[in-house]
């Protein structure tokens, strides 16, 4: 898997564990905050940390946070720096701003300017963040014991179109496929939209759609290793 550059911004205890198992996964992580003391802490562990306030636009355009993948804003109480950090990126053209909240208020707020990736803390552990950053096709992970999860994948654009058999998810993978989250057109209160209902068992001749969710189980390497051979074909 290639991994590139991440950017976190605001190391506390949340952001730091963001950027240490990123750092763990091989990624070349960027991280930034005002106090000194937390980037003594850290710039062991990242490939670059400064001690920086994020909120003074001058100085994040100095560090030509645009050439990253994504940022990850994890500034811990002050939501204002929050806002403000995610704007000045935004308008630096920053491919992914992700950023913490907390409550469906600080949620609300982010939308409106622009973010589409909110991160809440009470509900995303640190592995999981990790996951769906180094893999966009996750969108939903549970960990489990002996490095295996259960992972809900996007479908790679090499699945679409071929059956679950052709796929070979047992034999070639050593992957379980359990089900598969399907978007459907449908008619509410008069008006068309979507919702996404799971298959069932898939049978082996089911053909992946686009769109379709992949519900698996396996090892940690193994999902990765699928996800990363077919979004290449």
């Amino acid at each position: 898997m290639n991994y590139s550059k991440f950017a976190v911004i605001g190391v506390g205890r949340y952001g730091s564990t963001i950027a240490r198992r990123l750092a763990e996964k091989g990624a070349q992580v960027f991280a930034f905050d005002p106090n000194e003391e937390k980037i003594e802490n850290i710039k062991d562990d990242v490939a670059f940390a400064v001690t920086m306030d994020a909120t003074d636009i001058r100085a994040l355009r100095m560090q030509n946070l645009q050439e990253v993948d994504a940022a990850v804003v994890a500034i811990g109480e002050n939501f204002e720096a929050t806002v403000l950090t995610c704007v000045h990126l935004l308008d630096l053209g920053v491919k992914r701003v992700i950023a913490r909240a907390s409550g469906d208020h600080q949620r609300l707020i982010l939308e409106k300017i622009g973010v589409s990736e909110i991160l809440t803390p009470e509900n995303e552990v640190a592995y999981v963040v990790r996951e769906k950053l180094l893999n966009p096709n996750i969108v939903n992970f549970l960990q489990l014991p002996d490095d295996h999860e259960i992972a809900e994948i996007i479908a790679p654009k090499g699945t679409v179109g071929r059956s679950i058999d052709e796929i070979g998810f047992r034999n070639r993978y050593e992957m379980t496929l359990i089900t598969i989250k399907r978007e459907y057109e449908i008619t509410k209160n008069g008006e068309e939209c979507t919702e996404q209902h799971i298959i069932g068992v898939p049978k082996s001749e089911t053909i992946i759609k686009e769109k379709d969710t992949l519900v698996v189980f396996g090892a940690a390497k193994s999902v990765e290793r699928f996800i990363e051979i077919n979004e290449a074909l």
